[in-house]
């Protein structure tokens, strides 16, 4: 590329359909698969064309955000030129965006922080279009922004929770852009009109601004599209990662491994039965336990348990077993403690 690619992550929202985690970190170091989603989502920019040339623009919400993500990323990529901007007010994507105009000048990719895909940017570097959009199709799109296309594959209009079951196409969530300044130039157009929908600014509506004014947006196929948005989701695509992923956890005496588990080697795990699709984060205490399709974090100590489709939060303590037939499923953030009487 002959200017400096932009990638900005917007990532201010209050993560409410992830609480009670979302409590005391933000969504994005929620742990998936033996790392926080952030992690994962920065793995995803290995396959760019210049990796090396690049700077990266965060979007944060304020109080928990705007601690504890530049502080996660000056500890865990050192190297990376990174920008931070806090957006006090949810007022929607193409107002956070908007917000870190300074930056996003020249090509820029956008992917929001909850949208896990697999996909190849080496492309990026000989990209001619104006901008592309990332799309998977669904059987029912009436959940998802989709993209209507025309014959000669050029996208027409970005269409926001359709009723046309036909038009199955759903954009992803990650997005290209030839030219941020046109991008910010149909930002604001679209606040000029006040094009929104409860109260949020939405970036379909300046993508389509932009396509009224002739720009051309292709799509690029995605065949696997995660999601961290919600409890079950973030189960579903910690089974997914740990499929994946080439782990095979140390040997140990009085534990009982039913792959795929990600055990992190500082954890200490006896008489138990891990798996399938569980993940121990470090520092964790497992005693005489069962745990299966769950995610456990930092730190958590679990004695006398069998968890089920559970999400444990860092430093948690979960004593006992209120049913000796049936696993239980929690939901419990950082800090909790869940003891039942024996």
């Amino acid at each position: 590329m002959a200017e400096t690619l932009k990638i900005v992550i917007p990532m201010a929202g209050w993560g409410t359909r992830m609480r009670p985690h979302t409590w005391s970190k933000p969504k994005p170091l929620v742990t998936v698969a033996g790392k926080t989603s952030f992690e994962h989502l920065m793995d995803l920019f290995e396959t760019l064309p210049e990796p090396d040339r690049t700077e990266f623009v965060f979007i944060v919400g304020p109080y928990l955000g705007e601690t504890q993500i530049p502080a996660f990323v000056r500890e865990h990529y050192p190297d990376i030129t990174a920008h931070f901007v806090v957006q006090g007010e949810m007022k929607g994507q193409s107002h956070a965006l908007y917000l870190a105009r300074q930056y996003l000048t020249g090509p820029m990719l956008m992917i929001f922080s909850d949208t896990l895909i697999e996909t190849d940017f080496s492309f990026l570097d000989r990209e001619k279009s104006h901008g592309v959009a990332w799309v998977k199709p669904v059987p029912d799109p009436r959940r998802f922004g989709v993209a209507e296309v025309n014959e000669e594959g050029w996208i027409k209009r970005l269409i926001e929770k359709p009723q046309d079951l036909e038009k199955g196409l759903a954009v992803v969530g990650c997005y290209y852009f030839k030219n941020g300044e046109d991008l910010m130039s149909a930002i604001e157009e679209q606040m000029q009109r006040n094009v929104q929908l409860k109260n949020e600014f939405f970036l379909v509506d300046a993508i389509n601004i932009l396509l009224e004014r002739g720009a051309l947006m292709r799509i690029e196929h995605v065949d696997t599209w995660l999601d961290t948005g919600t409890i079950d989701a973030t189960l579903e695509t910690n089974a997914y990662l740990l499929k994946r992923m080439d782990y095979k956890p140390e040997e140990r005496s009085t534990v009982k491994v039913l792959p795929p588990v990600f055990i992190h080697p500082s954890a200490e795990v006896s008489a138990a039965v891990i798996g399938p699709n569980a993940s121990i984060g470090p520092n964790c205490k497992i005693d005489q336990a069962v745990i299966q399709d769950s995610i456990i974090e930092e730190g958590t100590r679990i004695t006398r348990a069998a968890l089920t489709h559970s999400l444990v939060g860092s430093n948690c303590v979960v004593e006992g077993q209120p049913n000796k037939e049936e696993a239980s499923s929690l939901n419990i953030g950082d800090d909790s403690e869940v003891r039942f009487e024996e």
